[in-house]
């Protein structure tokens, strides 16, 4: 850096890092505080970028050395805030955003980070409250009302007709800009031919999305479609390499605007674009917007609605959305698959299914290892229930440390179950994650917002799980995995309803031994694991999609 001055070398390291070159930008943040270790500002951005591929201790560390040296700094406990959530430091983090909000009253980004630590608590209400604070200092802040809307799926009050209308006012407010660009498209409309598929994501790599993705693509027909991924994110891993070999085209998004990539999409002539995120974090809506593609759908993030004018379609199937309810609650037209809207593959068959627990501990254990978020007073209230009917039984609940589970565990003692029946297990790797279904007898699904992956997780390690089918879509995914695994009974309609199946299921050991040894084989034989099945079915629906475009518009 002999040739540049600190300040020169700052302002090329910045432009690196908002291109989402990273390596470039942590060399330059390096040799600045080689020459002038107390530069703040790099100490703080360097903290970001080791947030940004994951190591959240180095960044903690550094944005507090930072902070050390510069105390009146918002917008490094902003980012201090990040890293604290993603360690899993909830009440610390929430800690560092209200530090930055009183440094900074009129801070909407730190109100939005709050917003989303506090849905991480189980507290939707005063997340959203704190999301509407954001919106009201930055009107124009799509993603905090995307924040909103996700928040508004885990809180009982919400209706479908809610959920749209808030959907439909964030397309108002922030898409309909752009319908302008919905300029004609260059696509050969032949109605048979090969078609180039583009599938949009933050999540090609290790998480949730990957178990119903990977089988997808692997049984793609190439002959059929040609696939096209563009990738938002830093992050990269063993599953982001597996996807890019089942990729014909590869492209990074990362530093790119909106704007950008449309146009990208536009020159790659992609037929069909495809959205896998929705409404949730680091989601690419804008894009879709502007209409790059002629046909545009969404579908994987979760079964909802983008709201878009510009989104064509839905996925979902027969049990998420059955014909005839909440048809007007969808900006897009719902296209059902004719058996699932998930295809599940576990990425591995360890670890074995073990014994029932309950035979060699002589008590049930009812578990819920769904995000913590799913859980609110009305939920605990139906669990405790089940509690009190079966005795000397235990409740394992997965959450990030923090004062929420304190809360919990006092809510269980005021609604008559002594907490020491309780037990919380934190973030732990997949491998141990998986090692936890060995110790739940029964999965407990959460509501309104049930679970997806967890609970084929769950099945997957032979434990059966009780669900409550709701008015939403993100409230019936139980209902369609446990139908598609001929587990229907399973299902509960009422509340009542379903304290009744799960104290039925936990006082009859015999049946749940026979499920303990049969739920796995009874997955790899369903619909949710017949990867080519769901894959033919994706096509045909893609085509159908793609001939009446033709038809609409031809050549």
């Amino acid at each position: 850096m002999p040739e540049l001055t600190i300040q020169q070398a700052f302002d090329l390291a910045l432009q690196h890092h908002k291109a989402g070159r990273l390596p470039e930008a942590e060399h330059l943040y390096r040799q600045i505080l080689a020459q002038q270790p107390n530069h703040a500002d790099a100490l703080h951005l360097l903290g970001v970028i080791a947030h940004q591929v994951g190591q959240h201790d180095a960044a903690v560390e550094l944005i507090h050395q930072a902070l050390a040296i510069q105390p009146n700094f918002p917008g490094a406990y902003n980012n201090l805030g990040l890293a604290l959530r993603d360690r899993g430091h909830l009440d610390e983090a929430i800690a560092a955003f209200r530090s930055a909000i009183d440094l900074k009253p009129n801070y909407p980004g730190a109100y939005s980070n709050l917003g989303n630590a506090l849905v991480k608590k189980g507290l939707s209400a005063e997340a959203m409250a704190a999301f509407r604070q954001a919106l009201a200092f930055q009107p124009g802040f799509h993603q905090a009302r995307c924040n909103l809307l996700m928040a508004m799926n885990y809180d009982a009050a919400s209706t479908p007709q809610s959920l749209f209308e808030e959907a439909r006012l964030w397309n108002q407010l922030y898409a309909s800009a752009f319908a302008h660009a919905d300029t004609p498209h260059a696509n050969d409309r032949n109605p048979e031919r090969r078609l180039r598929i583009g599938y949009v994501s933050a999540d090609f790599r290790k998480h949730a999305s990957a178990h119903f993705l990977l089988p997808l693509f692997t049984h793609h027909d190439r002959h059929q479609v040609e696939i096209v991924c563009y990738a938002e994110g830093v992050r990269s891993d063993d599953i982001t390499r597996r996807f890019q070999t089942l990729t014909q085209l590869w492209r990074s998004t990362t530093g790119l605007t909106d704007s950008q990539v449309a146009q990208r999409v536009r020159e790659d002539q992609i037929d069909i674009l495809v959205d896998l995120k929705l409404h949730s974090d680091l989601n690419r809506l804008l894009v879709f917007a502007r209409k790059p593609a002629p046909v545009q759908v969404t579908w994987l993030g979760y079964p909802g609605t983008t709201g878009l004018t510009a989104m064509d379609y839905r996925l979902t199937d027969p049990y998420l959305d059955p014909p005839g309810i909440n048809e007007a609650c969808y900006s897009e037209t719902s296209i059902r698959l004719p058996d699932t809207f998930w295809c599940y593959d576990p990425l591995t068959d360890q670890p074995p299914v073990n014994n029932l627990p309950a035979l060699a501990n002589g008590w049930i254990t009812f578990g819920s290892l769904n995000n913590f978020c799913k859980i609110n007073d009305g939920v605990l209230r139906l669990w405790c229930q089940v509690l009190r009917q079966v005795d000397n039984s235990r409740l394992l609940l997965h959450a990030d440390e923090g004062s929420h589970r304190q809360r919990t565990a006092d809510r269980l003692t005021q609604l008559g179950v002594d907490s020491a029946r309780l037990r919380f297990v934190g973030r732990v790797p997949l491998s141990e994650y998986r090692q936890l279904y060995s110790q739940i007898d029964i999965a407990l699904d959460p509501f309104p917002y049930g679970g997806g992956t967890t609970t084929c997780d769950a099945l997957w390690m032979g434990v059966p799980v009780v669900s409550l089918a709701g008015t939403t879509a993100v409230g019936r995914g139980g209902l369609s995995i446990l139908n598609n695994t001929g587990l229907a009974d399973l299902v509960a309609t009422t509340p009542e309803d379903y304290v009744h199946i799960s104290v039925a299921l936990a006082h009859d050991l015999s049946r749940l031994a026979d499920l303990r040894s049969t739920l796995r084989p009874r997955m790899q034989h369903s619909p949710l694991m017949d990867a080519p099945r769901f894959a033919r079915n994706i096509e045909t629906a893609y085509r159908q999609m793609w001939q009446k475009y033709c038809l609409s518009n031809p050549q």
